[in-house]
């Protein structure tokens, strides 16, 4: 009985079943109020038509396309009434709202005609009863019928209507801009390729709007320029840059912003690079740090952009710096201390200038070492010539020099003053001493022949430990680690360390022979100090002094040697008389006496 009439159910084949559904299709493209009945009763007569006729599928399909493209030719002809382009734009975004909205709904009831116009059993629909209304052939005839009509007619007008509504809005006039924005979801939503949904967007709106923008500035930004040159010019692009990225926020997709700030920054900055960076010299030399740091913001959006302000702040470092030293040149050849005070003041001084018109980038910070280095390594202040190879066998004529630096010698000779027992030592807290030593290796780091730096610092750091002249035992040290730290020559750094070793040992050897040597020789020995160093670490002295000791030292050389002989077997003993200090003190009255050193 019921096979009966469910078979009689399905005598109701297309043609019979189709107007008694066709109201309320005709009710939802039109978003008018359906029931509940309507609705239930829709999925009923399309699951009951596929199911019993299987010729009605191409037909249903065919007859649900002509009405939904007569429904958009409805709507095409309410849109078309409106001439002025806002009025337009709003008509066309509400048709097309309702149109979209029901894009997920109108596919529902006609699941099963999908399932059956793709080939699938009845067993497979009911494996996977829900469906992605994105992947819906009836969705997709939807999108593609109103792309094909409505859209391919009117979507000249409405990208035209748009862009004139942003034209107006970069001159100021205000609008609504959900009209931009509706067009634009409307060319996103309405692709019925899930795959890549931005086709239509990117083909046609995005190529509208970038072309838009293009000649809006093409034909502002050479008017502005001229009119208002180039420093003020530099504000107005930057500030255009800035309002175009938050408009593109506003009115395109996200994947468009960087294709839009690129069109912008050719049309506002590439197209008047060479103009703009025509005033950065000057800038650098009248130190404006600000309209710098602008023009830095906007070239570092050019290829190549930024390679010629590196340029322009090298040769300002190198021409002011070398300047600057010229001005002093009397004063600093004669003053270690004045000479690495000028030299710090112009690195302070160019460091600021970096720091405030670039940021401390880093490619302006290595523009600013490459020229301080040619700064301090100048030869022109003053010279010292230096060998360049000994003449060989057979080969006449005198020895070649090559200017060199004398910035390395002045370097050691200002580290002495600090290190050693000196007015200027004496007048300076050790916090300001190390603050200065801290600025000298600064400079350092930019000499180039760091060997001679080394050679002369030895030479002082010898003098001082033998006469016994450093101002603070633990700085000296210090000096050696923060050294190897800046990277100073490794065997150099090594032979001071071997240096500081050598006096500790000497001192112990000291101490051991006047104990040995004040039981047989008395109290002179309390008032003679030894140092035996290694020669291997210690400068080389030059060459031999004659010195008439008094006899009493005469006398003790001898025990050293013999002490010294026992404890180390095999080694000599080389003296060293120039490089000895002592103190003579004499009286005058009883109650007066003056010491010499």
């Amino acid at each position: 009985m019921a096979a009966s009439m469910w078979k009689d159910k399905g005598q109701l084949v297309f043609e019979e079943q189709w107007p008694l559904m066709r109201p309320t299709i005709l009710k939802l493209l039109r978003q008018e109020p359906v029931s509940r009945a309507e609705w239930h009763e829709l999925f009923w007569s399309v699951h009951m038509v596929c199911l019993w006729d299987e010729k009605s599928h191409a037909k249903m399909y065919k007859a649900l396309q002509d009405d939904i493209l007569e429904f958009i030719k409805q709507a095409q002809t309410r849109v078309l009434t409106h001439e002025e382009d806002q009025s337009l734009l709003r008509a066309y975004i509400s048709e097309w709202r309702k149109f979209f909205t029901q894009c997920s709904y109108l596919p529902m009831p006609f699941f099963q005609l999908e399932t059956a116009l793709q080939g699938k059993t009845h067993n497979a629909v009911h494996k996977k009863p829900q469906q992605n209304t994105d992947d819906s052939l009836v969705r997709k005839l939807m999108l593609d019928s109103w792309n094909l009509s409505i859209f391919s007619n009117i979507k000249n007008r409405l990208q035209d209507s748009a862009m004139k509504l942003v034209h107006a809005e970069r001159n100021g006039e205000a609008f609504d801009s959900q009209l931009v924005i509706g067009v634009r979801e409307s060319y996103v939503n309405l692709c019925s390729n899930s795959e890549d949904k931005l086709t239509i967007y990117m083909e046609n709106f995005e190529k509208a709007y970038i072309d838009s923008t293009e000649a809006f500035y093409k034909l502002k930004a050479p008017q502005y320029l001229e009119i208002n040159g180039v420093q003020n010019y530099m504000r107005y692009a930057e500030c255009k840059l800035r309002e175009e990225e938050q408009r593109a926020n506003k009115y395109l997709e996200t994947c468009s912003i960087a294709t839009l700030n690129g069109c912008c920054v050719n049309v506002l900055v590439t197209a008047f690079k060479e103009t703009i960076l025509a005033e950065c010299s000057s800038m650098i030399k009248q130190d404006e740090t600000q309209k710098l740091r602008m023009m830095f913001r906007l070239m570092d959006r050019v290829s190549d952009g930024i390679a010629p302000m590196l340029k322009y702040l090298e040769d300002h470092i190198i021409h002011a710096g070398l300047a600057d030293m010229m001005v002093a040149a009397e004063l600093i050849t004669q003053d270690s201390e004045k000479y690495v005070e000028r030299l710090l003041t112009l690195f302070n001084q160019f460091s600021q200038l970096v720091k405030e018109a670039f940021d401390d980038d880093p490619r302006f910070l290595t523009a600013r070492d490459k020229a301080y280095k040619h700064v301090v390594n100048d030869t022109s202040v003053f010279r010292l010539d230096l060998p360049t190879r000994l003449p060989g066998p057979g080969i006449s004529g005198g020895v070649k020099t090559q200017p060199e630096s004398r910035c390395p010698e002045l370097l050691a000779n200002f580290c002495d003053m600090l290190l050693r027992k000196t007015p200027l030592s004496k007048k300076l807290t050790s916090d300001e001493i190390e603050s200065k030593l801290k600025d000298v290796l600064l400079v350092l780091k930019y000499v180039q022949n760091k060997d001679v730096f080394m050679r002369f610092h030895k030479a002082h750091l010898t003098r001082r430990l033998i006469l016994d002249t450093s101002a603070d035992s633990e700085k000296e040290e210090n000096m050696v680690e923060w050294l190897r730290e800046v990277g100073m020559p490794a065997d150099y750094v090594h032979k001071l360390a071997r240096m500081f070793q050598d006096i500790k040992i000497s001192e112990d050897l000291n101490q051991q022979f006047k104990e040995e040597y004040r039981k047989t020789k008395g109290s002179i020995a309390d008032s003679i100090n030894i140092k035996i160093l290694n020669a291997g670490a210690w400068a080389r002295g030059s060459d031999r002094v004659t010195v008439s000791l008094p006899l009493e030292l005469e006398d003790y050389i001898p025990e050293v040697e013999d002490f010294y002989r026992k404890k180390h077997s095999g080694r000599k003993l080389q003296w060293h008389h120039h490089m000895s200090n002592g103190t003579v003190r004499w009286f005058v009255f009883a109650t007066q006496n003056f010491t010499k050193h």
